[in-house]
């Protein structure tokens, strides 16, 4: 491969114009088919096989009302007083229920006008207006998600603006799973951070304007290339909407890294006397070999989460993937057009002062300094760091996974407001109402005894009269819990309420009860990947192991390796516990209250670390075994490996970390989750592990590092992950160390 990577970088080098030609001809194919053909990113939790899905499988069916997402209309008196004693706040709530009654695809709603007309005692038993008569509830039902899109929730932003300028006697918010399924969150600021903090680290780095250039520009070009994508792609899968923000996320940092690695090697080419053509080939052919070993393991660990059988999470994996992808085929083909371009350019416009370019030397003296320091201290480092970072990773014994609710928005937001009112006023558990599907086809004489029995228990604090539906042989039970849709106690309420309330009263009876809604759907989800995760994470150690000992030709190193991910991941856990769960700086990243840890998260940021961690280990790994081969010097070679790679690994890890950390500024909890999870775990990797740990722990290990079994290593085929083997002896430029000076980094 390395020969056909050496060929296909020296034609990108030598015909840039017609490489770049053909990545714009692309560009304008795939965005331009995406503004005529693209579908809208919507947002689906359908899981096949779970109770809650289940539910809403046989209300769809029987084509009930309860069966689509739902939306609020929250109205109190501004002069904070109560609807029981405001003829004008309830004439306006009167009109508010009639038009929004009206908006497209409202199918029906519920009536606090009709409650209040009977009286206050009346209105607070309907559920519709709070007992106190301060909060006024419209519940407007949609029809199923798969009917509906993003224009909906536009109508009833719309709806609300309009509401709100005509209206002086109520005060009108919104909220509702219509938001939770269609609000997209906002892109841009965290996608802009990462640029200007990896073009300040890309200048520091490379001590050149063009040097930094070309990396943001292919970084940029393939992410837009694969951002426009995603609204094709959802003619094979439903791509959720938070999928651009998360492809924006990996694929910055991916492909600035990538690129960085490109550039680095090129130039120390350059500097070795070679000529631009045979520069760019032979960093293509080494450098972006391991790209391409890489970039393909965290495509194939992020495919792996098909296996947590969750749809939206192997949507979400297949469109990462793909922005992936096209980072590291752009990092092969359209940068080396880019280098070709540049020629000894690359080396110019910088700052600093000049020097002629010393080939011979690419290892920092302060890295060799400092690997030769843990070295002689392995011990102390080893125990020391092992310690620390099973200190971080404890909180994860109290991890609890959930998804955030609608409290744990900013103020500014409407669905901020409307849950704070609504919790106030009728108690928290009416955010996220259970919706009980009893399929009552065989037996009808269990709706009530049912609905007695939810009723009583602890954890409900009311539920509505229940709706039968004879003709259909459906019976739908909505039961409000007495804690939040994130509340931990919600969870146990559901569980409690399908392993003991339900069996307890149906017996023997032929019926069937499901308990449905957004709530139910939610801890479904996250049982699930619980459940899976063990398996998902010793799937993905497995295949670390076998391609680090394919590659490296050894037992320990692999071993020790996979042990190391499973210390950094742990650790960025347990900072997600800290911050989410426990609240340790949770003002400092723009959140108000407390939430549990996205279901998905672990298993998505298993699954991009791996693949990220690997891209680091090999490229440290690779030169270590390259200098033990040549010396069969352990130490030396570990200390010579930190020393000349450290640098590059440092600048790759402050652009990743950077631009996972711009996206926690973001206001999406989950977003946010993402990014600081990603960010520690890059940062512990490339700091704690990388350049302490691994060179303790080889020191300790010595010459059985690089052991393996002779019949293993005679099964093994050969991979010159550097991918000097088979290239031809390389073409020089006369004088090229003295003519073309290179700016150093201050």
């Amino acid at each position: 491969m390395s020969l056909a990577l050496y060929r296909l970088g020296r034609f990108a080098a030598r015909k840039p114009w017609t490489v770049i030609g053909l990545w714009v001809l692309a560009a304008v194919a795939v965005i331009g088919s995406a503004g005529a053909f693209g579908r809208e990113l919507e947002d689906s939790f359908e899981v096949p096989g779970l109770d809650s899905q289940n539910g809403i499988d046989l209300l769809s069916r029987t084509q009930s009302d309860q069966a689509g997402l739902t939306a609020l209309v929250v109205a109190t008196p501004t002069d904070g007083g109560t609807f029981f004693e405001s003829p004008e706040a309830q004439a306006e709530l009167a009109e508010l229920q009639a038009d929004a009654a009206a908006i497209e695809n409202v199918i029906g709603t519920t009536d606090p006008t009709s409650a209040l007309a009977a009286g206050p005692e009346a209105a607070a038993m309907s559920g519709a207006v709070s007992p106190d008569g301060r909060v006024a509830l419209i519940r407007l039902q949609y029809p199923v998600i798969e009917e509906l899109n993003r224009g909906d929730l536009e109508n009833l932003k719309e709806f609300g603006e309009e509401a709100s300028g005509a209206t002086d006697a109520i005060e009108v918010e919104l909220g509702g799973e219509l938001f939770q399924s269609f609000e997209e969150p906002e892109t841009g600021v965290g996608e802009m951070i990462g640029i200007v903090a990896a073009v300040i680290i890309l200048l520091l780095a490379f001590g050149s304007l063009i040097a930094m250039g070309l990396p943001i520009g292919m970084a940029l070009f393939g992410l837009a290339l694969g951002i426009s994508s995603m609204s094709l792609i959802t003619y094979l899968v439903d791509i959720p909407s938070w999928a651009p923000q998360m492809g924006s996320m990996i694929g910055l940092g991916v492909g600035i890294d990538y690129a960085l690695f490109l550039v680095t090697r090129h130039r120390e080419h350059l500097a070795r006397g070679m000529t631009i053509e045979e520069s760019v080939g032979r960093a293509v052919a080494t450098a972006g070999q391991a790209v391409i070993f890489a970039g393909g393991t965290v495509v194939i660990a992020i495919l792996g989460l098909a296996v947590a059988g969750v749809p939206f999470m192997t949507a979400a994996g297949i469109a990462t993937s793909v922005i992936v992808l096209i980072m590291v085929v752009a990092s092969v083909t359209l940068l080396p057009a880019f280098l070709g371009l540049a020629g000894h350019w690359i080396n110019r416009i910088g700052f600093g002062r000049a020097k002629k370019l010393d080939a011979s030397n690419t290892v920092g003296s302060g890295w060799e300094r400092w690997g030769s320091h843990v070295a002689n201290n392995a011990w102390p480092y080893a125990i020391g760091v092992t310690l620390l970072l099973l200190a971080l990773t404890a909180p994860v014994l109290s991890l609890r996974l959930g998804f955030p609710d609608q409290g744990t928005l900013p103020e500014s937001r409407t669905e901020r407001r409307a849950y704070d009112l609504v919790a106030e006023g009728f108690g928290p558990g009416i955010n996220g109402p259970l919706v009980i599907a009893v399929d009552i086809s065989e037996d009808a004489s269990v709706v009530e005894p049912l609905a007695n029995a939810i009723f009583a228990d602890e954890g409900v604090a009311a539920i509505r009269p229940p709706e039968v539906n004879a003709e259909a042989g459906v019976a739908t039970i909505l039961a409000f819990p007495t804690t939040s849709p994130q509340d931990s106690a919600t969870v146990d309420t559901i569980f409690r309420l399908r392993s003991d309330v339900l069996p307890e009263v149906l017996g023997d009876s032929p019926a069937k009860a499901h308990i449905a809604g957004s709530t139910a759907s939610f801890a479904d989800i996250g049982g699930r990947i619980n459940d899976r995760l063990p398996l998902f994470i010793a799937a993905v150690i497995l295949l670390s192991f076998m391609l680090l000992t394919l590659v490296f030709r050894s037992i320990l190193v692999p071993l020790k390796a996979a042990l190391l991910n499973l210390l950094s991941i742990g650790a960025a856990y347990g900072v997600l516990v800290m911050v989410f769960q426990w609240g340790w700086g949770l003002s400092v990243i723009g959140l108000e209250a407390t939430v549990p840890i996205v279901s998905f998260i672990p298993m998505f940021m298993f699954a991009i670390l791996f693949g990220l961690s690997m891209d680091y280990e090999v490229f440290l790994l690779s030169r270590v075994r390259e200098e033990y081969l040549i010396t069969g010097d352990n130490d030396t070679s570990v200390i010579h490996g930190i020393a000349s790679t450290a640098r590059v690994i440092t600048s790759a890890a402050l652009i990743m970390i950077s631009v996972f950390l711009g996206f926690v500024l973001g206001e999406d909890p989950v977003i946010k989750m993402m990014g600081l999870g990603l960010a520690t775990a890059i940062f512990v990797d490339a700091t704690i592990v990388r350049v302490v740990l691994v060179p303790a722990t080889m020191k300790l290990m010595g010459d059985a590092n690089w052991w393996i079994p002779k019949w293993l290593d005679r099964l093994l085929p050969t991979i010159d992950i550097e991918g000097e083997a088979g290239l031809p002896e390389p073409d020089m430029e006369a004088d090229v160390a003295a003519t073309e000076p290179e700016a150093v980094p201050v």
